[in-house]
């Protein structure tokens, strides 16, 4: 029989100290920081595809593609669809005159339910 002798743990010594540089020490790993400034000035592009085939007869497909970039480098791409997607670049005039109408429009519904709920109690 051998004996096997315990590891010690894996506990770092008591005067280490860590640090959190964001800038990568040279020839060091990168750490998550500059990961992700890297992915998002170069950007990054994940394709994909599912098909779903039953007896040779394809069902269903679905095409991912998914573009990982910050908002400068999209445009240099001739990527800016939300610039113009009117779902995302409202102004505040917009929002505050649409809530104005919104408001009118519910006032003039209570008071017409209010004039049927009246009009129909006296009979």
């Amino acid at each position: 029989m051998s004996s096997v002798e315990p590891t010690p743990s894996r506990r770092p010594p008591q005067n280490t100290t860590y640090r959190s540089d964001v800038n990568a020490r040279p020839g060091g790993p990168a750490n998550l920081a500059d990961i992700l400034e890297r992915v998002l000035d170069k950007g990054i592009v994940i394709a994909g595809d599912i098909q779903i085939n039953l007896l040779d007869i394809e069902l269903l497909t679905i095409k991912i593609r998914l573009l990982v970039a910050s908002v400068d480098r999209a445009k240099e791409m001739g990527i800016n669809w939300w610039e113009t997607d009117p779902q995302l670049s409202r102004t505040a005039d917009e929002l505050v005159d649409e809530n104005r109408q919104l408001r009118e429009r519910l006032d003039r519904l209570e008071r017409a339910i209010g004039e049927t709920t009246s009009g129909s109690g006296g009979s």
